[in-house]
């Protein structure tokens, strides 16, 4: 059957395809030969402009112009001459070789073709490619999508920042919070996780076919080539790394995975709280005309949106913690399995965007129930009991827990009950005048502010936006 959305084998290329933004453009087999291609012209005018390289030939800006059109223009029908070469000789790196000679032999260059892939193993070029694949899939795809549903939470954290709400600890009753802090609490764990896989470097080395420099080396024995690679790696915007085997090691590699990971756990963790809120009837999702919830219930409103990314972090996960522990671990000089995890992460990076997509949705449906919170905190005084011994303590009445669990537990806790503890206690005046004004929706400690506090700071910050080449 022909490739559509109907017939794909994964639900990214199918089902799903239209919520993972421009990944494909970067992360599919066609992005990554672009992305060789790339690489090669590259390190070809990165040599054509050294001086000490002799028998090259310095290029004038409109042909060196013309060279950077290769990959600036390259196309589908490109991808398609580079498949057809590697179905012949069964190569991809070497496939893409011959389809840039060829370009440039166009452009009158056979003169000094062979500088293509000079002294270079298919490594030099592939992990430069997976270099700026990283980077420009994190800076256009993934810190838009991440900080999209950051300033999603962190709206609804300042606008109920100032909602009571009843805390349940081990599922429990607990001191009362409010809305906006506990929703500014994953703003505020977020907002560390995301800075640091924003920060995470992304290393590339251009050293030969065992990380010695050996073919550069015997060629042009004068020339400082860790210099001159180190130039050249720092140009793509990737940190150089001057030390490796035939393969960088992969260490940032899982440094980055591991970071991406930490920010879809804070995500997992808010999709599940928001789930649970939305059963005991805290918030209510809207209802979009023609949507079905249940084929057998009409009443139902599902959180789909809230399970599907719950589901959807789960594989990414899989991927990610995956590639973070395999890809450190290569065979002496090199093995090739790398080169087949790495083909994976594109499909780790879509699950993200689908369930950054579907957490999103979720958050827009959002309503709050405040008739039920309200409810929880009326039937709830016992949580009033620290208020209590906490006052106590400070003006030293001894054993305030004791005599406060041998007035309450196990006994139905209301108003009532709180009103006739407050008329046993031996406190100032003003202490017990402080009490009596408590109830459960004023007893929110500082929770407000901080929920401001956190949600102004996010929402303030800039947008991330794609950086330029």
């Amino acid at each position: 059957m022909t490739l559509e959305s109907l017939t794909a084998i994964s639900p990214l290329d199918g089902r799903y395809r239209a919520r993972t933004g421009d990944l494909s453009d970067l992360v599919s087999e066609f992005g990554l030969i672009r992305l060789r291609v790339e690489v090669m012209i590259r390190w070809f005018i990165h040599l054509a402009n050294e001086p000490s390289i002799e028998n090259t030939t310095k290029l004038d800006p409109a042909t060196e112009d013309q060279c950077r059109d290769i990959w600036r223009h390259f196309n589908i029908d490109d991808a398609r001459t580079v498949q057809a070469i590697e179905l012949e000789i069964n190569h991809d790196v070497k496939a893409v070789e011959y389809f840039v000679k060829n370009k440039l032999q166009d452009l009158g260059l056979e003169e000094c073709i062979e500088f293509v892939h000079f002294a270079c193993t298919s490594e030099d070029v592939n992990n430069l490619a997976y270099g700026l694949l990283l980077r420009r899939s994190r800076q256009t795809c993934l810190l838009p999508a991440i900080e999209g549903v950051l300033q999603a939470i962190a709206t609804l954290a300042q606008e109920y920042a100032e909602i009571p709400m009843l805390s349940r600890t081990h599922g429990q009753p607990a001191s009362p919070t409010t809305v906006g802090k506990e929703l500014a609490n994953f703003v505020a764990r977020m907002e560390v996780c995301l800075n640091d896989f924003e920060n995470c470097p992304i290393y590339g080395k251009m050293n030969g076919a065992v990380g010695n420099y050996n073919a550069h080396f015997i060629a042009y024995p004068h020339v400082n080539w860790t210099s001159l690679s180190e130039d050249f790696v720092s140009s793509l915007g990737l940190a150089f790394n001057p030390m490796t085997t035939q393969i960088e090691p992969h260490d940032y590699m899982a440094k980055l995975f591991q970071e991406l990971q930490a920010i879809n756990q804070v995500l997992l963790d808010f999709n599940r709280d928001v789930w649970g809120y939305i059963s005991i009837g805290y918030f209510k999702q809207r209802l979009i005309e023609n949507e079905v919830g249940s084929s057998t219930m009409p009443h139902k409103v599902n959180p789909i949106d809230f399970e599907n990314a719950e589901g959807q972090i789960g594989l990414a996960g899989a991927l990610l913690n995956h590639l973070a522990a395999k890809l450190t671990v290569s065979r002496w000089q090199r093995d090739l399995s790398d080169s087949t995890a790495l083909r994976s992460v594109g499909t780790a990076f879509a699950h993200c965007m689908v369930a950054y997509s579907s957490t999103l949705r979720g958050i827009h449906k959002l309503d709050l129930n405040n008739n039920v919170i309200a409810k929880d905190l009326e039937v709830s005084w016992e949580v009033l009991t620290e208020a209590i011994q906490t006052t106590m303590r400070k003006h030293g009445i001894k054993e305030p827990y004791e005599r406060l669990k041998q007035w309450t537990r196990g006994r139905h806790f209301d108003e009532t009950v709180y009103r006739d503890i407050l008329s046993r206690l031996e406190l100032p005046a003003e202490a017990l005048k402080e009490l009596e004004a408590l109830t459960p929706t004023t007893y929110i400690g500082l929770a407000s502010s901080l929920a401001h506090q956190t949600a102004s700071r996010i929402i303030s910050r800039k947008s991330s936006k794609p950086d330029e080449d």
